[in-house]
């Protein structure tokens, strides 16, 4: 006696799965392999027959309670005959499909339009500034551009089509099988016309009935002010070219950004570092500062220290949805190198005019200094 299916590790559920939890976990597996996304694939058609027999068993209250019993007290049960025989579809998968891709099977043919070409990803490199204020590019690429003398169908003229004599022009066939449950009827796609429910009569003689030609495709785009590193643009129908007249795929640009001499960026904010002399940062003065367009005079306060920042509102990068960053200013106070001997004396000078000594700062700090080395950080004070 063959050994009995555990159902509820086919739908991959506890045995004290909800009705709800089961339904879900049915629909899930019923998508992964259903027919029409496997063709071909024996284990697939298996695993779905599977999934089908498991879910009409635990779906029904009754049924499941008889399978519970037989489960618990193995032979003593006549589980295979004890539900009568009822005929089977799909087990509410024909309501998921419709659902998510807009076709059922039920009479309907699975028409070319279902049908997507593929997407194609493209890189492109962009100036700081093109990023930033956004441009206009032109890319040219190679791809399976549909058809425009057959329309993409691969028929002469787009017309050259007959009914599908295997289908009836239904682009589906049906299987009955006999199963312990009684008779299950299967649904998929014909074979011989692919599920368009018709067949080439005459092949396009420019692309011989494939539908699309290899060309090369230029694109126009505009690039909105703002885009980065991880930014996209999407042309719609400018990927490859689907089979059977249906949709072509989309185009994705993606962008690299290069770096710029001056500017930093962070979100929509330009990061600039601005070096300044020991001079101005003590007495403070105006200084020209860049922006994307053009430059500002900023004045620097008096005793700026290396180190400190400034935020300029609204000189930042403009933002297609609305708004502008921010320039942020990080001041590096510059030191001489080399000085002459006259120089270091008049610094000599000022340096004891200034008395170093008094700024709270650098006292505490010679006192730290003092107390743990036993000596001072600076030789005048």
């Amino acid at each position: 006696m063959a050994e009995k299916k555990n159902y509820y590790e086919i739908l991959c559920v506890d045995k004290k799965a909800t009705p709800d939890q089961i339904k879900s976990a049915y629909r899930k597996l019923a998508m992964k392999y259903h027919p029409d996304r496997n063709q071909g694939d024996e284990a697939a058609a298996e695993k779905f027959k599977e999934i089908n027999e498991a879910n009409e068993v635990l779906s029904d209250e009754q049924k499941r309670a008889a399978y519970d019993y037989e489960l618990e007290h193995p032979g003593m049960g006549g589980f295979g005959g004890g539900f009568g025989g009822f005929e089977g579809g799909f087990g509410g998968f024909e309501d998921i499909f419709s659902s998510i891709f807009g076709g059922g099977f039920g009479g309907a043919t699975r028409s070319a339009q279902s049908e997507v070409g593929e997407d194609i990803q493209k890189e492109m490199t962009l100036s700081f500034m093109d990023a930033a204020k956004g441009c206009t590019k032109t890319l040219s690429y190679m791809r399976n551009e549909p058809c425009q003398a057959c329309k993409s169908t691969g028929a002469k003229d787009g017309v050259r089509f007959s009914s599908c004599s295997r289908c009836g022009g239904k682009g589906i066939i049906q299987t009955v099988q006999n199963t312990m449950f009684g008779r299950t009827i299967r649904q998929s796609a014909c074979p011989d016309c692919s599920g368009t429910g018709r067949t080439i009569d005459e092949k396009c003689p420019e692309c011989k009935g494939k539908g699309w030609q290899r060309k090369e495709t230029e694109v126009t785009f505009t690039i909105p002010a703002g885009v980065d590193e991880k930014s996209y643009i999407k042309k719609r129908g400018y990927g490859q070219a689907a089979q059977r007249g249906g949709m072509p795929g989309d185009l994705i640009v993606t962008f690299r950004i290069e770096p710029h001499k001056l500017f930093l960026r962070k979100g929509f904010d330009l990061l600039v570092d601005l070096p300044i002399s020991f001079r101005l940062a003590a007495l403070g003065g105006t200084v020209k500062v860049p922006t994307l367009d053009d430059t500002f005079d900023f004045t620097i306060p008096e005793g700026t220290q290396s180190g400190q920042v400034f935020t300029i509102r609204g000189k930042g990068i403009k933002s297609a949805r609305g708004g502008t960053g921010n320039l942020i200013l990080k001041v590096f106070v510059e030191v001489p190198t080399k000085i002459t001997r006259d120089q270091k004396k008049k610094i000599e000078a000022l340096y004891d005019d200034v008395e170093l000594k008094q700024y709270d700062k650098m006292k505490r700090y010679s006192e730290n200094v003092e107390s743990f080395y036993g000596k001072k950080p600076f030789s005048k004070q």
